[in-house]
This record gives C-alpha cells, sequence and structure tokens, in this order.
C-alpha cells in the first residue's frame, strides 16, 4: 500500500486526473535547486516559476514572473520589473526579495546545487559558491525595490533569459525553507510560484499537481488536475495508455524495444529530434582510467552503429562529438571514431597488450521505478562485448536504482558510467561548461586547466564566430584529446499520446512541455 508523504489533500475518494501523464523515474527531490534529472524539470516546471518561462511551441523565454526587463547597452546588466500581481499559492505576496533569496539560496555552498553554475555569469557568483567569498551582497543580484530586481554579469551572456527560465533560478518560499529547513517540501500546504500546486506525492504511485489559483496566469493554466506517475517499465506504461489509465507517456525509453518498430508507424507515436546526447563518462580518479590513453582506447573500440541500428533503431544519429548538430552558431568538430586497430595499441601502449593486466571495471547504468530502462542495459551489453572482443577486457555491469545512480555519480562511486544530458537551453555552452572543473555536472573527476580557459574565453568573446572557434578547441579536447566522455549518439525524441485528445505539447529542440499548456479536447 503506498504511503501519502506530501499532501493538501488525500483521500479514497479522490476525484479524477484531468490528465495522466507517465513521466519515468521517480523524483529525486522536487527542490528546484537540487534536482539534476528530467523527470524531476517536467514536475517542477509546473509548481514553481522564474522571472522568465518557456513558450510551449518554441522553448524560448518569454516573460514569466517578470512582466519586462531592460539590458544595458553593455549586455552587462538586466533590470526586471515583476508583476504587481504575483502571490504564493498560500495567499503571501511574491517579491523582489524573494528572487534575490532563491538565486543566493542555489548559489550557497550549503545547499550543494550541482546546477549552481548557471549562477556563474553574476557578477562574484562563482566566487561565493566556491567559498572565495563569504558575503552574498557582494553577488550581483539585488532587489532595488519590491517589485524591481537588478542582475550584474561578468560578460555579456546571450542565453541569460533562457537560464532565468531554468529551475536552478526558480523563485522558491523563503519563509517555508527557513521555518522548516531541509524539510520543506513537506510543509502542508506547500508555496507554490507557478500554474500549478502539490496536492500530494504517494511513492511509488503518482504525484498530483492540482491548479494554483492565485498564480498570475490562471486563466490559462488549462487543466484542474495533473497526475504524474513514476512507471519505469515500457511494457506497464504501454499497456497503461492502451487501457486509457494514462495519456501521455515521455520518452523512447518507454517505448517496448520489440515493438519500436510497429509502433512508430502509429499516428499517435512522435519522433523528433531535439538537443540531446547519449553517452559515457569516465571516473578519471580510478585507474586505470586515469590514462588518457586507456579512455581513448576503450572509445575507439565502440562500433557505434551497431548500437543505433541493432538496439535504438528510432533513426538515432551516431556521435563522434558532445554537442549535437543544430546547436545555434555552431558547429562541432569531429572526435574519435570506430578504429580498432588503433585501440588495441593505445591499451598497449598504455601497459595492456591484448587486455593483460586490465582490471576487472564496472558500469553503472539507471533502472527506473517499475523496472529496468531496457535501452541502458542492452547497450551495456553491447559495449561488454566490444571490449570483450576487441580489447580482451572484462566489465561488469551494475544496474542502479535512479538515486542511487545519481548518488554514485555525485560521489565518484563508479568506474564506467552511462549517461545523457539535454540542452537547457540552445548554445553550446549548456552541453560543454558542465565539464568545466568545479561544476557540479562535471561527474568525472576530470579537470583541466586548459579546457576551464577555453570556455572562460568563449563565454567573454562577443564575436559569435570567433566565440565557436574557441569552444571547438574546447570540444576537441574533451572528446579526442583527453576524452572523460565518448559520445555514442544524438537522441531522437519519442512520446506517445492521441492529438484527437490531447492538445498543448508541442515538438521543441529542448524536449520541454510546460505543463500549464497541456489539456484534454475531449471526455473519454
Amino acid at each position: 500500500m503506498s504511503t501519502c508523504v506530501l499532501i493538501l489533500s488525500c483521500s479514497r475518494r479522490e476525484p479524477p486526473a484531468d490528465v495522466t501523464i507517465i513521466n519515468g523515474a521517480e523524483p529525486e527531490s522536487l527542490d528546484p535547486a537540487i534536482i539534476t534529472g528530467q523527470p524531476e524539470f517536467r514536475i517542477v516546471i509546473g509548481m514553481f516559476e522564474g522571472l522568465t518561462r518557456l513558450d510551449p511551441e518554441t522553448a524560448r523565454a518569454i516573460p514569466g514572473l517578470a512582466q519586462s526587463w531592460e539590458i544595458s547597452p553593455d549586455g552587462l546588466t538586466y533590470t526586471f520589473h515583476l508583476r504587481t500581481n504575483l502571490i504564493w499559492s498560500t495567499g503571501e505576496p511574491i517579491t523582489a526579495d524573494d528572487v534575490v533569496y532563491s538565486w543566493l539560496r542555489s548559489l550557497n555552498p550549503a545547499t550543494a546545487s550541482d546546477y549552481a553554475g548557471q549562477l556563474y555569469y553574476l557578477k562574484n557568483g562563482e566566487d561565493f559558491n566556491t567559498g572565495k567569498i563569504k558575503d552574498p551582497s557582494l553577488v550581483g543580484v539585488r532587489a532595488l525595490d519590491k517589485f524591481t530586481i537588478r542582475a550584474e554579469l561578468i560578460h555579456p551572456t546571450a542565453f541569460f533569459l533562457d537560464l532565468c527560465a531554468f529551475p536552478t533560478l526558480y523563485v522558491v518560499p523563503r519563509q517555508t525553507i527557513e521555518k522548516f529547513g531541509n524539510r520543506w517540501l513537506m510543509a502542508k500546504p506547500l508555496p507554490s510560484s507557478g500554474p500549478y500546486q502539490l496536492a500530494y506525492w504517494r511513492l511509488n504511485d503518482k504525484i498530483r499537481l492540482q491548479k494554483n489559483p492565485r498564480y498570475w496566469d490562471a486563466t490559462n493554466t488549462q487543466s484542474q488536475i495533473i497526475d504524474i506517475l513514476p512507471i519505469g517499465s515500457p511494457t506497464t506504461a504501454l499497456n497503461l495508455y492502451q487501457n486509457g489509465q494514462a495519456d501521455i507517456v515521455w520518452d523512447k525509453d518507454l517505448v517496448p524495444v520489440e515493438l519500436l518498430d510497429v509502433l512508430l508507424k502509429r499516428p499517435d507515436f512522435h519522433t523528433f529530434n531535439f538537443l540531446g546526447t547519449y553517452f559515457i563518462r569516465f571516473n578519471v580518479t580510478h585507474k586505470p582510467f586515469d590514462d588518457p590513453r586507456v579512455r581513448r582506447a576503450l572509445a575507439l573500440a565502440i562500433d557505434k552503429n551497431r548500437i543505433v541500428k541493432k538496439i535504438t533503431r528510432a533513426g538515432e544519429q551516431t556521435a563522434s562529438h558532445l554537442v549535437p548538430d543544430g546547436t545555434a552558431n555552431y558547429l562541432s568538430p569531429d572526435g574519435l571514431d570506430y578504429n580498432p586497430e588503433l585501440a588495441k595499441k593505445l591499451l598497449a601502449e598504455a601497459g595492456y597488450p591484448g587486455g593483460k593486466g586490465f582490471p576487472r571495471f564496472n558500469y553503472i547504468f539507471n533502472a527506473a521505478a517499475g523496472g529496468a530502462a531496457k535501452m541502458h542495459e542492452n547497450i551495456a551489453i553491447e559495449l561488454q562485448q566490444m571490449w570483450r572482443d576487441t580489447l580482451g577486457i572484462d566489465m561488469e555491469l551494475r544496474q542502479l536504482e535512479w538515486k542511487v545512480y545519481l548518488g554514485d555519480m555525485d560521489r565518484l562511486d563508479y568506474d564506467l558510467a552511462r549517461s545523457s544530458w539535454i540542452g537547457d537551453y540552445n548554445d553550446p555552452q549548456t552541453f560543454l561548461g558542465m565539464f568545466t572543473s568545479e561544476d557540479g555536472n562535471n561527474r568525472t573527476g576530470w579537470k583541466n586547466k586548459n579546457y576551464d580557459a577555453l570556455i572562460a574565453a568563449a563565454n567573454n568573446e562577443p564575436d559569435l564566430q570567433k566565440r565557436a572557434q574557441i569552444f571547438q578547441q574546447a570540444e576537441t579536447l574533451l572528446v579526442k584529446g583527453e576524452a572523460p566522455i565518448v559520445p555514442l549518439y544524438f537522441y531522437v525524441g519519442i512520446n506517445y499520446f492521441d492529438t484527437n485528445k490531447i492538445q498543448g505539447v508541442f515538438e521543441n529542440i529542448l524536449d520541454d512541455h510546460p505543463l500549464q499548456a497541456i489539456h484534454k479536447t475531449i471526455k473519454n
């Protein structure tokens, strides 16, 4: 029997949801400052909001809690003007001080936000997060009055408005957090700044969101109740959908692999390209993966075409670089392609001819609530066989529950890890910036001063062509020279829902779907 852990109202005779969405893994958290996975983001964007929000069709930033803003001619100062009718779902006013508090909380080292780097563009943001300065008033964000916020940047940042629509910069309830500390999400009722408020979170059952009637744009929030189900089994997801118990299923991982060819021909199965890359992380603090020759050898021994043709099978393109094709103002350099003979040579140079003496190592990949993520397992088995056949090395597979998987990567308690990255905004920085030395999403242990300097130089370069060239140097170091990661393929998005019944879900390059736009057109 499931337990009702976070609740406004929880009864046996609850009203049915307007829309039910199958969302993959059980969320790690619903705290905007610390979440890192797409399953969490998709829920949190309904509960909280930033100064900007995402347009459901284009995934570009549009006014959110801020109704307008001005940018200084040098691009370094943003002045935001809040709407004057903003209130929390519990009735208290939302003010400029709440915005400042929320941003500083994400930067505070005690919060341990993996995405704190999204605020490094603020003056002294990085120094505050890394403890070089202790005074938060030195960070470049301040309330000028109740409705006005000024942000001072260290260099022009073309995507700063997009960052303001990202969960790390969402506005969270200071009064509740200061009262309850780390257990603030247990508060009843939980103040919300977004279009929905949390009705309850029943572990391994569902999260129910109810329309927030005090949200500034409540008249355009399309559904009264949305249920989010943590289902990890593709078969279960498909059965619930076929039986009318779910309206939308996100993600290719929730499409049964054995039925993929047939299902993709159906009109309610939708495919689209978006900014997402599937890749492998090395833990470079573990031997022998501290040696770049070993990392390059393993990369060169992967036949990526076998993976996309045999396993993924939805038209994915193999990847030798990290940043997906189609990213704005950028074209990636080539990385390491399939070359088994060179792979063997490099491994021998590193001291392991024919794999002799190479230690047994582990590869972690995540399962989701309700069952294994079969796609990740199949890819892991294929990699295991390739490396055994080509290099003579032996890999142990470890399938982990989502939270354990994330925790092991954070602690560097792994050798190799299945990874993926979905662009937070349409710019190469969202992919390349996370592998700087101090970024919380790095999770490889790899630190390279030259790489850090190149990323910093690119972000300080106003000329787009020169900026792209600097990023290309950095990406070459990342995927070819040092290779702490191995890109495998670029994602093809798949979701399934009946367009005759569901409206408000749009294909966009970030695969982001704001909940307030989603609604049913007819009743079952």
